[in-house]
């Protein structure tokens, strides 16, 4: 029995080896390639942000002790709800001068006017001249202007203690809350940052010299796809990052996205410069003499020299004038020679 089995083992493995392929003659290396498509233009991919279409600081129009905060950041607040009130006791004493210096030349006035009335009969009667007569007249316009502006005074003062509270503009959002009771604040100075409620925007920001586009895609966390137009762009390079500024509006989104969320953005950019294509990172090949792709002709490797527009964390935008349906080798480039024969992977 034991030769029996040994008879059948070698028999197996005679036949497997009949079976087995025979080697390929072509010892060309296989390389990864992608074949370049011919498009109206790049997908370009972009972080946004979400913000109120209106979004603004709010701050007292007069100067102050902050006395009172009524509110915290991330509260939804009503519009005219009490956010801050400023201590009232400067205010208190301006409006009280006030009413005192519009009495005061309210009865300067009445003086005036009695005594020009007193004036135009002497006058009537011949025992004064034109001259005194218009003296007195002048007196009484001075009075007249220093009682207006004695009641504009009152006024003014009646509305910085109106001032000293404020309010919500509108129904919305404080996104941030900076004002403290106790401190000082100057007219205009900024204690809250604070987002209408209504039209959302996705903020994005663009590299040096990439055009915006009008339109463009949000991506929701959902995978699903919504329309953006652009409604406002800045006019001019932020000093700093060297970016530029735009805001796009959501067009026909089912429900509005939370203030603040990350958004990921798509854009086609058919304007930017023609020969203009975007590759894998690993399609670069940099070995001192600029950056290189290498495509496939006639069966072998050949590098082309690019420009490098844009790196990102997996692809590269680069100018080259590359044909349509042309194999790009796509990984191993550094070890790739000019005119070595090579054999494509199936795709």
């Amino acid at each position: 029995m034991l030769k029996v089995g040994v008879v059948l083992g070698l028999s197996a493995v005679i036949m497997a080896c009949s079976q087995a392929p025979a080697p390929s003659e072509d010892t060309s290396p296989w390389v990864k390639t992608q074949k370049i498509q011919s498009g109206d233009g790049i997908a370009l991919s972009l972080t946004g942000i979400v913000r109120a279409k209106v979004e603004s600081p709010v701050a007292f129009r007069v100067s102050g002790q902050i006395a009172e905060r009524l509110v915290n950041a991330g509260e939804h607040v009503k519009a005219g709800q009490v956010l801050f009130r400023q201590d009232p006791s400067d205010n208190a004493a301006t409006m009280r001068a006030a009413q005192a210096e519009n009495t005061s030349a309210a009865a300067a006035l009445a003086t005036a006017k009695a005594e020009t009335a007193r004036q135009q009969e002497l006058f009537d009667k011949g025992f004064i001249s034109k001259q005194f007569l218009d003296r007195t007249d002048l007196t009484e316009r001075e009075a007249k202007a220093r009682a207006n502006a004695a009641q504009s005074q009152l006024l003014q003062a009646k509305n910085a203690s109106a001032y000293n509270v404020l309010r919500a503009p509108s129904n919305g959002l404080l996104l941030d809350v900076t004002g403290e009771p106790g401190q000082v604040v100057a007219a205009g100075q900024a204690v809250a940052v604070f987002a209408q409620d209504g039209e959302r925007e996705v903020e994005v920001f663009f590299p040096d010299r990439m055009p915006v586009p009008e339109l463009g895609e949000i991506i929701t966390a959902e995978g699903k796809k919504e329309a953006i137009k652009l409604s406002e762009k800045a006019g001019a390079l932020d000093a700093m990052s060297r970016t530029q500024r735009a805001r796009y509006k959501l067009v026909g989104a089912s429900t509005a996205p939370a203030l603040g969320a990350i958004m990921q953005t798509r854009f086609a950019v058919p304007s930017l410069t023609e020969n203009t294509l975007e590759v894998p990172l690993g399609a670069l090949d940099e070995r001192g003499k600029g950056p290189h792709v290498w495509l496939i002709k006639e069966g072998k490797a050949q590098p082309m020299p690019v420009v490098v527009t844009l790196l990102s964390s997996e692809t590269a935008r680069i100018k080259a004038e590359i044909p349509a349906n042309t194999s790009l080798i796509v990984l191993g480039t550094h070890l790739l020679k000019p005119g070595m024969a090579v054999r494509e992977l199936a795709q």
